[in-house]
């Protein structure tokens, strides 16, 4: 399958500053992973305004079919979703030169001066985007929902930077499809696993890097193992 323009171009980034490796890492799971995401390392100015720009697509999307700028929200559940939702919000303000709120959440609740759970823009009466870098387990998106839902929103979509599209340790779906059976939420992932491969797999020969084939190889196994349908 071969990627969009907008994931080629993220994956390629990706790799380009190291935030997709292509080497063997243990994985909390205790799988050894033959690649590994590392959204840390989007840190610069640069970096982030390509991990907007890699979300901002499929948003776009859902706002040209549904809604409106203005009717929408951008939440980043604490902590990494607290820089990609302004990022996000940034992009989508810029394209449409209309305003695009986002708010976060505290870890804990504050009772005096602003008060409250939210940091930014109000959830109440909006359509809320939630945006974090990866679904894991699903747990700080099931936090996020109950929040936003809490404070008067309503989720219609969540948003990661790069999906696995493996299955857990004890179930045969991903964490992305648990979540989208269990809220009826769906997930938009800027790349994929099959996004990586289909980048790899149109990587020229004569690139120099001799490691891409081998990597391959070893991710192609992996997916076999471990993937999802």
């Amino acid at each position: 399958m071969k990627a969009s323009t907008v994931a080629t171009n993220f994956v390629e980034y990706a790799l380009d500053i190291g935030a997709l490796e292509l080497k063997d890492r243990k994985l909390k799971s205790e799988r050894l992973s033959p690649y590994f995401f590392n959204s840390g390392l989007f840190n610069s100015g640069k970096s982030v305004l390509a991990l907007a720009h890699a979300y901002a697509g499929p948003i776009d999307q859902m706002m040209n079919d549904k809604f409106l700028p203005e009717d929408v929200v951008i939440f980043g559940p604490s902590y990494k979703g607290t820089f990609i939702a302004p990022a996000i919000a940034v992009q989508l303000a810029w394209k449409y030169q209309r305003d695009v709120g986002y708010s976060s959440n505290r870890k804990e609740e504050k009772d005096h001066g602003d008060g409250g759970i939210i940091l930014g823009a109000s959830l109440q009466g909006k359509k809320v985007v939630i945006a974090d870098d990866v679904m894991t387990t699903g747990t700080s998106f099931r936090e996020a929902v109950e929040i936003v839902r809490a404070n008067g929103g309503t989720p219609v979509c969540a948003m990661i930077a790069f999906d696995r599209q493996e299955r857990g340790i004890e179930s045969e779906r991903s964490a992305v499809q648990e979540f989208e059976q269990n809220f009826g939420i769906p997930v938009h992932p800027a790349a994929t696993l099959d996004d990586l491969i289909s980048v790899l797999e149109n990587t020229p020969a004569e690139s120099g890097d001799d490691n891409v084939g081998e990597m391959l190889d070893k991710i192609l196994a992996y997916q076999k193992q471990y993937g999802v349908s």
